[in-house]
């Protein structure tokens, strides 16, 4: 924002700093109640001179939706080191940071933009998904998934975006009780998938294998065993012996 000391800057610094400073109004408000106007009062400069830079608003919105994106993409970066559990707490972590420091601006991403949405902001919101997916499917060690575990990645991706944007409207729920739910999610989208592939199966099996029992996994385990309880007699697991 503005400092009150005026100094010229050089081209690719101005650009910068309107798009950093345009990426801050988007975050808090949605972008088409945020004018040129605003802008340029923001950076401190005139409004003739934002359009020396950019086009129009909707060239500095996907500039700015750009810069986003590749910040949302990097979320999903973390060192294949450890329990996978804890790598997807993590990113869950960084990625509801974004989450709640960009606001509507997020909404804005996900949804495509401003006046219906555009053809550069859904490719730059379906390239996150896809840097995403594949940092998640070597995070599980496989370089061609199943499909049924591609399913599995990919619905829950799906399933933290929708989740997100309602969280949104109001955080009714504790972000840190969110991000732990979403890798419990993780855990029973992979395990059903595993109910009907063997090779999933295979791949869920080594991955628990890895999992300390005071992980976010075993967390989900000592959650489940509580409900086993009320669980109807039809549904029970039988073993030679009888019900379990």
């Amino acid at each position: 924002m503005t400092t009150g000391v005026r100094r010229r800057m050089g081209v690719d610094e101005r650009r910068q700093q309107l798009l950093a400073v345009a990426l801050e109004l988007f975050s808090r408000r949605s972008p088409d109640d945020v004018s040129i106007d605003e802008i340029a009062a923001a950076a401190g400069i005139s409004r003739p001179l934002v359009y020396h830079y950019f086009p129009g608003k909707q060239s500095l919105y996907e500039a700015a939706l750009a810069r986003a994106a590749d910040e949302l993409a990097g979320s999903f970066l973390e060192p294949h080191e450890g329990p996978l559990g804890g790598r997807l707490l993590r990113v869950m972590g960084r990625f509801f940071g974004f989450v709640e420091e960009h606001g509507p601006g997020f909404a804005a991403l996900l949804r495509g933009g401003p006046a219906g949405g555009s053809s550069t902001a859904d490719a730059l919101i379906d390239g996150v998904r896809q840097a995403a997916y594949a940092q998640i499917v070597a995070h599980l060690g496989v370089e061609s998934p199943p499909a049924r575990l591609e399913l599995v990645v990919r619905s829950w991706m799906s399933l933290a975006e929708s989740t997100a944007l309602l969280w949104l409207d109001g955080k009714r729920v504790p972000r840190a009780e969110l991000e732990l739910q979403l890798v419990h999610d993780f855990a029973a989208l992979a395990a059903v998938g595993a109910a009907y592939d063997p090779e999933t199966a295979e791949i869920v099996v080594r991955v628990l294998a890895q999992e300390p029992a005071d992980g976010p996994f075993g967390d989900l385990l000592a959650r489940l065993s509580v409900l086993a309880p009320a669980v109807p007699q039809q549904f029970r697991p039988r073993t030679e012996h009888g019900l379990l």
